[in-house]
């Protein structure tokens, strides 16, 4: 018998629900509506969409090697830290969350630039990173890569550490421990996170905007594509449109995996 988890909620609150999931769903669907079918793969296929659409996937999958590579030991030192260190690891990693993506942006290139902290550095070794594929790249990471440890962190959190001590006991080491009992248990909040970090890097567009630019073919992602085209260059409207139908259904393919692979998800 299934469990009645209506509770005793005021019935009246209905309504403003109702509202709310409205405001979420009809400017999509007013989205879906202004798609010209008739010309949709013709508008995809353009060539200055696939290559923004080529820019994107690319440098979002090598953003999101990157989270996996730095993320992963930041979510194990979080989860196996102590409380206070924990906390604050955890918020200062959750900060690019909060922050407007543009904020971001002005923060690498303050980094990164000519004027920035490492710019006259990497200047002298004739290495120029903003407003190249390589800023794309880093401005992806910064904003998705709290998505991925966040994820795996509280995986890791849940699971304890009573399986490793017992390997431990067993005479395992270390790195057996972390291959052969750690990471698969967490494998679930590993594989929500990394789907998590590669779709908020595919969308990502207000660091790469300040930090990247939006040069053809080396810059310009999907998102700058779509805001380009609604600013009068670039791209079609109608190509605009197909592109940001695009990251709409690639939104919904990343809730369906997530809710798959999510620890007690509902079958």
């Amino acid at each position: 018998m299934d469990r009645d988890v209506r509770g005793f909620v005021p019935q009246i609150l209905v309504v403003p629900a109702v509202i709310g999931i409205a405001l979420l769903v009809v400017p999509l669907g007013a989205l879906i509506g202004r798609v010209d079918w008739s010309t949709l793969w013709a508008d995809i296929t353009d060539p200055a969409a696939l290559s923004a659409l080529s820019l994107s996937l690319r440098t979002a999958l090598v953003a999101t090697i990157v989270c996996l590579v730095l993320g992963v030991p930041l979510a194990l030192t979080i989860a196996r830290a102590g409380a206070r260190t924990a906390a604050v690891l955890r918020a200062v990693v959750t900060v690019p969350l909060v922050l407007p993506p543009m904020v971001g942006g002005v923060a690498l290139l303050f980094l990164f630039g000519r004027t920035g902290w490492l710019g006259p550095v990497l200047a002298g070794w004739g290495i120029q990173i903003p407003f190249s594929t390589t800023a794309v790249v880093l401005a992806q990471v910064f904003v998705a890569m709290p998505f991925l440890v966040l994820a795996l962190e509280g995986a890791l959190r849940s699971t304890g550490v009573g399986y490793e001590e017992a390997a431990a006991a067993l005479g395992a080491g270390r790195w057996t421990i972390l291959w052969r009992v750690t990471l698969p248990l967490a494998a679930p909040g590993l594989v929500a996170g990394t789907v998590l970090c590669f779709a908020r890097a595919v969308g990502e567009f207000g660091a790469t905007a300040l930090f990247a630019g939006n040069a053809p073919g080396t810059t310009r992602t999907m998102p700058l594509a779509i805001y380009t085209a609604f600013n009068g260059a670039g791209v079609s409207q109608g190509t605009a449109v197909a592109l940001a139908l695009l990251l709409l259904v690639t939104a919904v393919a990343v809730l369906v995996l997530v809710r798959a692979w999510r620890p007690g998800a509902i079958r």
